[in-house]
């Protein structure tokens, strides 16, 4: 990536230059658009599921504007925030893609964006990130900021025309991992823990419930956990596993995920045998939730293996 663009302005400053009045004018799209029918409009919001898939979206800035949204599950305003910027894109007629990421699954793309929490938005033009925001924002300044895109993408002279995946219905999760996503965006993450269990009681090779349990089970940790008091509790008691243990829940969910294997790989070094069992576990377990294919999770294994024997 190139180096980035100065952050938008939150509020325009200056008249709409000539050179870009001919930009896509996305409000009046918005006023113009039918209302929306469930189960059959197109959309433009694509999911970032691997890191190839951010370098292809990155490509694809080249062609319009591509706006990635930072988001996570356990941040109810991150959601809510992606919501509203699909349901304006998707009246931009295909001037404007949407990429939306993940942060505990993707961690290293909020730090390749520089980003500390969620919810966030980063323009990408032309191979330029563009910060937008990195906190809650209101519809009519998401609508305002996505405009200010628009007129630099015709100042790059982009020509956008992004096709829309819509219209073929996605291929329906399980009917147990269906209630147990439910229940997570309801917030009912017992609901969801024991939809996930039931799901592995029945076929316990159930690959996706297995992760789907530990995600849930990372998400019900970090609720109430203040990071301020997590790391000051860790600090002052080094092998105090249940700190160690907070601290490295949140820095998985805050992006920071060789930071909690670091500390946790360190933690087993120094507690007694009973303990490193306990400690053990809960790697196997966040190593589930970041994945078993990411480099980290194989790096860390290695030192794992290093360490017990």
């Amino acid at each position: 990536m190139t180096q980035p663009t100065q952050p938008l302005p939150q509020q325009p400053q200056t008249p709409i230059p000539a050179s870009v009045r001919g930009a896509y004018d996305l409000s009046q799209a918005q006023a113009a658009a039918p209302s929306p029918e469930p189960a059959a409009e197109p959309s433009w919001r694509f999911d970032v599921e691997t890191p190839e898939d951010f370098q292809k979206y990155v490509q694809l800035s080249q062609q319009g504007a591509v706006i990635f949204a930072l988001w996570a599950e356990h941040s109810p305003a991150s959601k809510e925030t992606l919501e509203i910027l699909e349901r304006t894109i998707n009246t931009a007629g295909g001037n404007l893609l949407l990429a939306a990421v993940n942060i505990v699954k993707l961690p290293e793309i909020g730090q390749a964006f520089q980003i500390q929490g969620v919810p966030a938005a980063i323009a990408v033009i032309a191979g330029q990130p563009a910060p937008m925001f990195n906190s809650q924002v209101g519809e009519e300044q998401i609508l305002q900021l996505l405009q200010q895109v628009l007129q630099l993408s015709a100042q790059h002279q982009l020509p956008g025309g992004f096709e829309p995946h819509g219209g073929e219905a996605e291929k329906p999760l399980p009917p147990l991992h269906q209630k147990a996503v439910d229940a997570i965006d309801a917030g009912d993450f017992a609901g969801a823990r024991d939809a996930y269990t039931q799901a592995l009681n029945e076929n316990p090779g159930d690959r996706d419930a297995k992760i789907g349990l530990a995600q849930v089970g990372l998400l019900e940790r970090v609720g109430d956990l203040s990071l301020a008091d997590a790391r000051a509790a860790a600090a002052a008691n080094p092998t105090d596993v249940q700190a160690a243990f907070n601290v490295a829940d949140l820095d998985v969910t805050g992006g920071h995920v060789e930071d909690a294997f670091n500390r946790l790989i360190t933690l087993f070094k120094a507690v007694d045998a009973e303990q490193k069992n306990t400690v053990r576990e809960r790697l196997l377990e966040l190593f589930d939730v970041v994945g078993s294919d990411d480099p980290r999770v194989k790096k860390a294994r290695a030192d794992l293996m290093m360490a017990i024997f």
